[in-house]
């Protein structure tokens, strides 16, 4: 019996030393490569379970877009015919993924464009409209993007019927005029114009199934703010700002309003571009040097924090680092200087930090077994 409770107790102080170690999130990352002999690469979007990545991959005088998976790596896909330069934005779990074609490394006269099952094919635009992008897909092949430029641009909804802009105002009659995001609820995410001041970005928020419009606000002392995703359940991320300047990180959801993401270390501004279903947030934070991070359960960390030193990859003394998107598996993707080299890359989840919950019940339970653990002894030596 005493050994018994000898046991408990060593068993419960022994359980303390993990807790205690697990500070930080645990990564491997992985280099995506490029196409053929292409010279950099970028990746932009992710599936939600993780499983593809895509975005584009740099060579002389083209830019391809790709998808890339752990089975079959990183693969070309078609542009339109004439078109030498092409993006791949964001991909479902499906495969179809989205993103623009246009004639020039700059963008010019760019298209939207979605691939599905090998085959690129642009997507009709609302009349008048002669260019435009593709941001975000959801499951149901639902895609959010722009039309139009300038005083005239404006956000959009593909889908297989076609597209119609979103006309919706907010209660102050801000208008969405570019969609970065849209979610498997058909929650639409994007920036917006408010007709009262032109210079104030809206942050905003389209529910395409009951029509309404709305705006999340902005961080303190801030009033303006730009919505970059919105994961499947609610969240919304981006950065808030004083009119069109640089602004700080935030993390939204209907239920608790607009949060403040901190900053990693030596950097002074920064915005959150990617969240999944867990509330994890990636973004890009500024300084010197662009800095990427992962907010997870409270806590801000630099990407180059969370890898082994020594290893070759640059994450924070470079001004190409990215953090993109997050899937629910905790993946990350983005953008790293590697051994030299401007590269995509994937980061995956090893470990991670408990919930706020699971602490609760871990110390709970170590309570309960010291407790048991004295009064057994207690009943032994008495």
């Amino acid at each position: 019996m005493k050994t018994l409770s000898l046991t408990i107790l060593g068993l419960s102080a022994l359980a303390l030393l993990p807790a205690a170690q697990a500070a930080a999130p645990s990564y491997t990352i992985v280099d995506l490569g490029v196409i053929g002999s292409g010279t950099a690469s970028q990746a932009f979007g992710a599936s939600p379970d993780g499983g593809i990545v895509v975005g584009r991959s740099f060579a002389s005088q083209t830019q391809i877009a790709y998808s890339w998976t752990s089975q079959g790596g990183m693969v070309a896909l078609p542009n339109l015919a004439g078109r030498k330069y092409a993006t791949a934005n964001d991909v479902n779990s499906a495969g179809l993924a989205v993103g623009t074609s246009a004639v020039t490394s700059f963008g010019s006269a760019p298209l939207p464009v979605m691939w599905s099952n090998g085959a690129v094919s642009a997507l009709a635009m609302p009349q008048g409209f002669t260019s435009g992008s593709a941001n975000g897909v959801n499951a149901a092949g639902v895609i959010a993007g722009t039309v139009g430029s300038g005083s005239v641009q404006r956000a959009v909804l593909f889908s297989a019927g076609g597209s119609s802009l979103i006309t919706a105002t907010a209660a102050n009659g801000s208008l969405m005029t570019s969609a970065f995001g849209i979610n498997d609820a058909g929650l639409v995410v994007g920036i917006g114009i408010d007709p009262n001041n032109a210079a104030v970005n809206v942050g905003m928020v389209y529910d395409s199934v009951t029509g309404v419009m709305s705006t999340v606000g902005a961080l303190a002392g801030a009033n303006a703010a730009i919505n970059f995703a919105v994961s499947n359940s609610g969240y919304v991320v981006g950065t808030s700002s004083i009119n069109q300047g640089s602004g700080n990180p935030f993390i939204w959801s209907a239920s608790t309003g607009m949060v403040a993401i901190g900053l990693p270390e030596a950097t002074s501004q920064g915005s959150a571009r990617g969240v999944n279903d867990q509330g994890w947030v990636v973004g890009n934070a500024g300084g010197q040097y662009s800095v990427p991070f992962l907010y997870a359960d409270g806590a801000t960390y630099s990407l180059q924090s969370l890898l082994s030193a020594g290893s070759g990859w640059d994450l924070s003394t470079n001004t190409s680092a990215s953090a993109m998107s997050i899937a629910n598996n905790g993946s990350i993707v983005g953008t790293v200087v590697h051994n030299g080299q401007t590269h995509a890359y994937q980061m995956t989840l090893v470990s991670s930090v408990p919930e706020p919950e699971s602490w609760a019940l871990m110390l709970g339970g170590l309570s309960v077994l010291g407790g048991l653990a004295r009064r057994r002894r207690q009943a032994i030596l008495g």
